[in-house]
């Protein structure tokens, strides 16, 4: 197992951070800690590297219990949000410095920094200055910088979100064929949900301090275990109880609010069984997609996600009336009181 908390918990003050969380990270696995702000994701890497210690619970790396360990005994690599690099030192000696702190030769440093400007696709940057990189080369840049001692885990704190989206993008297939070549056991944390998806083995959504699902991106995405989950991760519509009748949909009418993908609504220039009537309030050219806002006569608002090639945009009048009809959705019928 290349990570392994037990039962760990955290307060700041009256604030409970970690509320008695327990995961594995298997071994040469990319995991995301994924959760809005403050729903103690980076609280919980923090304390897997050691920088913030538990109240309780036990945390092992590699088999070992570093629970009472120290930041550099746990042998982790950090990569931090705001890239951390040491203006007054160029590339090269950004990449060696932890190197330097552990006495390796000269030589030794050299050879080691070139292999990682190679691996991370900066060959010929090595005397250049943090100040002469884009945001994406010092992020790369520092990534290298904590893989340079060879850490028995990798941990990266939102890692991208000071770049911007084309970057960002562009990082996330990098350090997923990255990690495909390397295979360290990692954990990024991030509150970007495409993020996660594109590039962790499994997702582990957090709440609150608390975990509310652990899956692979499909399982989080198709089969949420929670209406929190539903909601975070992807779009959604929440329809009031009441609002759609049964035969619209396999979930209707149980006495809860349905939970539907906007790719599952479907818009109708004529009634069908089932069916209910909307007016087009807004339709969004997206690309390759549209997007349709529609308000139904009980005044609830729904999003449809329909493909161009199958919905030509010449149909849709804002403020037409229309009717909806909705594929699939989902109930979550045990949260609710009976």
């Amino acid at each position: 197992m290349g990570i392994r908390v037990a039962n760990v918990s955290k307060h700041f003050g009256a604030f409970k951070a970690i509320d008695n969380v327990s995961l594995d990270v298997e071994s040469g696995s990319l995991v995301a800690l994924l959760g809005p702000s403050g729903s103690g994701k980076s609280t919980l890497l923090r304390m897997i590297a050691g920088l913030d210690q538990a109240d309780g619970g036990r945390i092992w790396i590699s088999g070992e219990e570093a629970t009472q360990r120290s930041v550099q005994d746990r042998e982790v690599g950090f990569v931090f949000q705001h890239f951390a690099l040491f203006k007054h030192r160029n590339v090269r000696q950004n990449i060696g410095f932890g190197l330097e702190l552990r006495k390796w030769k000269k030589d030794q440093i050299q050879r080691r920094v070139e292999e990682l400007l190679n691996l991370v696709q900066l060959q010929g940057y090595g005397k250049r200055y943090p100040s002469q990189l884009s945001g994406g080369q010092r992020q790369r840049v520092s990534l290298a910088r904590a893989l340079a001692v060879q850490p028995k885990v990798l941990l990266l704190d939102e890692p991208f979100s000071a770049l911007d989206a084309k970057v960002r993008k562009e990082l996330r297939a990098w350090l997923r064929n990255l990690h495909d070549e390397m295979h360290v056991t990692t954990v990024i944390v991030t509150h970007d949900q495409e993020e996660a998806m594109e590039v962790a083995d499994k997702i582990v959504v957090m709440n609150e301090g608390r975990i509310e699902q652990i899956g692979s991106p499909a399982e989080i995405y198709d089969h949420p275990a929670t209406p929190f989950v539903m909601n975070f991760v992807g779009e959604v519509n929440v329809l009031p109880r009441g609002v759609l009748p049964a035969t619209t949909s396999g979930e209707a009418g149980k006495g809860a609010d349905l939970f539907v993908r906007p790719h599952d609504v479907e818009v109708l220039m004529q009634p069908r069984p089932g069916s209910l009537p909307a007016r087009l309030r807004r339709l969004t050219h997206m690309g390759r997609d549209l997007q349709a806002e529609l308000v139904l006569d009980s005044g609830a608002v729904v999003l449809a996600q329909l493909p161009r090639d199958q919905q030509d945009p010449r149909d849709l009048v804002v403020g037409a009336e229309v009717h909806i009809l909705t594929r699939q959705g989902r109930t979550f019928v045990e949260d609710y009181a009976i």
